[in-house]
């Protein structure tokens, strides 16, 4: 075993050394995946136990078209997709068809660069303003995922606009302002959901911490073989997707996992575990996971993770949801320590939840 793990290893280093990514791989034209991105028999018997392409199942989707006129409505519709299902798609939420389209372009443009000039910003350290990386738990898990990230931070501490490629740094801008302004939306219904005021969780400064990231997941040989990404459970406040018309999400319910079908211009948006942490388990946050792409075309998606802007103040469940009927189900902790626990596991499913339990 410690042989093998040595093999792994090295094999691993050796991937990530030549800074082109899993794109890079199939661009030097193999057919078959590289051993370390063979995900073990429980794992692939647990994919085929998913549900059929075509299922008729779906997670719920919210028209804001109706946010101010029907608002009690809306805020039910969010209420009960947050507090079952943890996911849901959103429409009509005034995000330009055009920007939506030209953002998908640009992030797919920096993934089919030249190698060398996505090489510019491979690096595994995640606190840099941007990152291009493959699989950032890729010595962490037990087998690796086929697909390459952009990552870059938008706030609390924005990166400097000349820092983001250019080939994607427009759209970049100009979607990291559209997703703060339906943040905003989605946390007041959120937050009414919960029976508090409006504005309760953007006081918190839950807007602020953001970091995209837009993945890219190239043809592979061998779907049946690895994953897209593992399943996880995202770990901050809120998700907002953008992803193209490839397919490939699945969330896990339950009634067992389903897809998640791409609707024309809609966002995907899903409860990470620390909303379910300060809503004292009211919401949700949910196992999610992307297949092997099977097609010939790459699928892309692009992402914004939703933080809280201060990494050392103390979190825990909002007092005004707990009593002595319902008493908090999870101890205090730092934003900081609660995300040192996320890096320093494999995407594995809900540990962050069950380790900061009371």
């Amino acid at each position: 075993m410690w042989c093998w793990e040595v093999i792994k290893i090295n094999a691993l280093t050796k991937v990530d050394e030549t800074k082109v990514g899993v794109k890079g791989l199939i661009d030097s034209g193999i057919r078959t995946i590289p051993p370390f991105f063979v995900h073990p028999p429980e794992t692939l018997a647990d994919l085929k136990r998913g549900a059929e392409p075509g299922s008729v199942q779906e997670i719920p989707t919210v028209d804001l078209a109706g946010v101010e006129d029907f608002r009690a409505g809306v805020v039910e519709k969010v209420r009960l997709a947050a507090s079952t299902v943890g996911f849901f798609q959103v429409v009509n939420h005034g995000i330009p068809e055009e920007l939506l389209r030209r953002t998908l372009a640009a992030v797919k443009a920096f993934h089919e660069q030249p190698a060398e000039e996505r090489a510019r910003v491979y690096r595994r350290d995640i606190g840099k303003g941007v990152s291009y990386i493959s699989n950032v738990d890729l010595f962490q898990s037990k087998a690796a995922s086929w697909r390459d990230t952009i990552q870059i931070r938008m706030g609390p501490t924005v990166v400097d606009s000349s820092e983001i490629p250019e080939v994607c740094r427009k759209e970049v801008m100009e979607w990291d302002k559209e997703v703060v302004r339906v943040a905003r939306v989605l946390y007041a219904l959120l937050s009414e959901g919960l029976g508090l005021g409006a504005e309760r969780l953007t006081e918190m400064g839950l807007v602020e911490g953001r970091v995209m990231v837009g993945h890219y997941y190239p043809f592979c040989p061998q779907p049946d073989l690895t994953v897209g990404l593992n399943s996880h459970a995202d770990p901050g406040a809120l998700t907002v997707l953008l992803q193209d018309h490839i397919g490939g999400l699945q969330v896990e319910t339950k009634q067992g996992w389903i897809h998640v079908r791409p609707q024309p211009n809609a966002l995907v948006i899903n409860i990470g575990d620390f909303l379910q942490i300060i809503s004292n388990e009211t919401y949700k946050s949910a196992h999610h996971r992307v297949l092997a792409n099977y097609s010939n075309e790459p699928r892309v998606s692009v992402a914004v993770f939703l933080n809280p802007s201060d990494r050392v103040r103390l979190f825990g469940p909002l007092p005004e949801l707990t009593s002595t009927e319902k008493p908090a189900l999870y101890r205090n902790f730092t934003f900081d320590e609660f995300m040192k626990r996320f890096f320093t596991k494999e995407l594995d499913g809900k540990s962050l939840t069950n380790f900061f339990r009371q």
